[in-house]
C-alpha cells in the first residue's frame, strides 16, 4: 500500500502554513504513522527551524533533483521522533530549481516508504505552488478568519478544483480568537466555511505558546497543556480516519481555568446556602 501525499497550502503568506505542516507532521508521527515533510519553499526555508533541525541539514531537495546525493541521504530524522523525517529546501536557489515533474517523482518514491508525505507549499499561486501540488492527491487549505486570507483561500480552492490530481481538500482555520468573534470583530469559523463551501478538518485557537515553540524549534503538539497543540493532534487523528469532535476553544485554560473553577465552586455553595435558608 502506498502512502498518502498531502499538500498544505494557503495562497496568502503568514497564515501559519509552515507551523501547521510541522505540527501535523509531528502529530501524525506521534500517533504512530511514518511521515516525511517536504519543504518546497526554495530560497526561504523555515520548516527545519520549526522542527529544530537547522543544524543537521547536509543535503536538500535541490541536491536530490540535481543528483548530488541519493534521496535517502537527504532525509533528516527528527531528534525526538524516529517516525518523522524532513527533506529541506535549498536556501541559495530559487523556485525554478525544481519543476513539477521532478517533485512528483520524489513524492512517488517517498510514498513507497512512508505512510504520509506532507508537502509544505510556498505562498502565492505562481510556479512554486504548481510544483508543490504536482505530486499530491489531497490538500489542506490553511486560512485565518480575515477577509484577505479567506479571499486568497477561495482562489486556491478554485485552482485545486481545476487540478485533476487533487482528489479531495479540507479547510483548516488558524488563529481563531473566540473573544473577538463574540464581539463581532472577527469572522466566525462557520462564516469562513460558508464562504469557502469547504469541509473543515481543524480549528486552531490563537496561542502565544506557538511563538515560543517556534523559537525553540519545538512543535506545539509536544506541549500537553496547549489548546492549539491538542487541536493539531485532533487534526492528525482526523487525517488518520478517526472521528474526533472539535475542541471547545471557548474553554478556559491555565490560570483562567483555575479562576473559573473557583467561581463555579463558590456559586455552587451560594446556591446550597440559599436553599437552606
Amino acid at each position: 500500500m502506498t502512502g498518502r501525499v498531502i499538500v498544505i497550502t494557503s495562497g496568502k503568506g503568514g497564515v501559519g502554513k509552515t507551523t501547521t505542516s510541522a505540527n501535523i507532521g509531528t502529530a501524525l508521527a506521534k500517533n504512530g504513522s511514518s511521515v516525511v515533510l517536504i519543504d518546497t519553499d526554495i530560497g526561504l526555508r523555515n520548516l527545519d527551524l520549526l522542527l529544530g533541525l537547522e543544524n543537521r541539514i547536509v543535503y536538500t531537495l535541490v541536491d536530490v533533483v540535481e543528483e548530488r546525493c541519493k534521496l535517502k541521504q537527504a532525509l533528516v530524522k527528527d531528534k525526538k521522533n524516529p517516525n518523522l523525517c524532513l527533506l529541506a529546501a535549498a536556501q541559495t536557489r530559487d523556485k525554478s530549481a525544481v519543476n513539477a515533474e521532478q517533485l512528483k517523482d520524489i513524492c512517488e518514491q517517498l510514498q513507497k516508504d512512508f505512510d504520509f508525505v506532507l508537502v509544505d507549499c510556498p505562498a502565492g499561486i505562481e510556479e512554486g505552488f504548481k510544483t508543490a501540488i504536482s505530486g499530491a492527491s489531497e490538500a489542506i487549505v490553511v486560512t485565518t478568519p480575515e477577509m484577505s486570507a479567506v479571499r486568497d483561500a477561495d482562489r486556491i480552492i478554485g485552482l485545486l478544483e481545476a487540478n485533476d490530481s487533487i482528489k479531495s481538500y479540507k479547510l483548516l482555520v488558524n488563529r481563531v480568537r473566540p473573544g473577538m468573534i463574540e464581539a463581532n470583530d472577527m469572522m466566525s469559523v462557520e462564516d469562513v466555511c460558508d464562504i469557502l463551501s469547504c469541509d473543515l478538518i481543524g480549528v486552531i485557537p490563537e496561542d502565544t505558546g506557538i511563538i515560543t515553540s517556534t523559537n525553540r524549534g519545538e512543535p506545539i503538539v509536544n506541549d500537553e497543556n496547549s489548546m492549539a497543540g491538542k487541536a493539531y493532534l485532533n487534526v492528525a487523528r482526523r487525517i488518520q480516519g478517526e472521528e474526533v469532535p472539535f475542541l471547545d476553544i471557548n474553554e478556559p485554560t491555565g490560570f483562567a481555568a483555575f479562576i473559573a473553577k473557583v467561581k463555579s465552586f463558590f456559586s455552587g455553595k451560594n446556591k446550597k446556602t440559599d436553599k437552606d435558608e
